[in-house]
């Protein structure tokens, strides 16, 4: 193939990547709607608003009846459910902006379609931080996260031909990133509360699944796996993270797929942990370090295989 020829068919495959990369981040924003939503519904009339609710929208809610209000109110915390709508003469909405300010803004307008009057003004049982209300912050917080793993992980490759460098860089990358990124967040932009060691320690091990994984592949495959990696946490994992609503908002199987992924257990671990006291923690926190063991195995199979190949050098003769 001449220059020419291979000149257009690299400008036709950067093509074809702008559009499935505007398809992976476009689609998902554009079809957000709830989707089997977890939402609790508690007092006299509990009944009779769960089967308005499931008249309204079958597939939209998944709706959980309690008892009375504090038993919605611990589900709330629990990360049970996004919100709960309190019944009575007065119906009033239970929301918690901390796990979603998109979820928390629909359920309070819902409660007011319900009631066919100027409902209470809903209750924020968990609030997002006061400097960042919408939540835009954390959700714009993920990606850098993400970029820089990627970013991380190909220099390491590229510039460090020993496995086991490359493992020691990833590791120090790590932990600085994660003292550094959160210094920045907490510190500076004041984007999320929490200890800040524990914090630190998420961002570190966000950081290390992220950069491992490109890392990993790569020395199992090649560069090839610089790419596979790589479109995995950004046409995947990113737009499907959920960190700006929430995965039963997404489309389905896809809203639970990000969660699967580094981007999308980074927003669910961080969440937990930062507003929650760590409730439903144990999912996300399982999925970073089933990613993060996975890119040492590759590692250290790559290791092993260059060992093997590595021809072993020969004794000089006796003088």
């Amino acid at each position: 193939m001449n220059t020419t020829k291979r000149a257009v068919a690299l400008g036709l495959a950067a093509t074809l990547i702008q559009a499935v990369m505007l398809i992976a981040f476009a689609w998902p924003a554009a079809n957000i709607a709830p989707r089997d939503l977890p939402v609790a519904v508690a007092g006299p009339q509990a009944a009779a608003v769960a089967d308005k609710l499931a008249a309204h929208d079958p597939d939209a809610f998944d709706i959980r009846t309690f008892a009375d209000e504090p038993a919605a109110r611990a589900a709330i915390e629990d990360r049970e459910v996004y919100g709960a709508i309190i019944t009575g003469a007065q119906p009033r909405t239970l929301i918690a902006s901390a796990a979603s300010p998109a979820v928390a803004q629909q359920l309070s307008a819902m409660t007011q379609q319900l009631s066919g009057t100027a409902a209470a003004p809903a209750e924020d049982v968990v609030a997002a931080d006061p400097d960042d209300p919408r939540g835009s912050g954390f959700g714009a917080m993920v990606l850098p996260l993400v970029m820089s793993g990627i970013a991380a992980g190909v220099l390491l490759t590229l510039l460090i031909p020993s496995i086991p460098a490359r493992a020691l860089g990833l590791t120090t990358f790590a932990l600085a990133g994660g003292l550094l990124s959160m210094a920045i967040v907490q510190g500076w932009l004041s984007l999320i509360p929490g200890n800040y060691l524990t914090m630190a320690a998420i961002a570190a091990l966000v950081s290390f699944a992220v950069a491992g994984t490109v890392v990993g592949l790569a020395a199992a495959l090649g560069r090839p796996g610089i790419g596979l990696a790589a479109l995995t946490m950004l046409l995947i994992g990113n737009p499907f993270s959920a960190a700006t609503s929430a995965p039963e908002m997404l489309p389905q199987p896809w809203g639970a797929l990000g969660q699967l992924l580094p981007p999308g257990a980074a927003a669910s671990l961080l969440r937990s942990v930062a507003f929650f006291d760590g409730a439903a923690a144990a999912t996300p926190l399982t999925v970073l370090l089933t990613w993060s063991a996975a890119a040492l195995a590759l590692l250290a199979f790559a290791a092993l295989r260059t060992r093997e190949s590595t021809p072993a050098p020969e004794l000089a003769p006796a003088a």
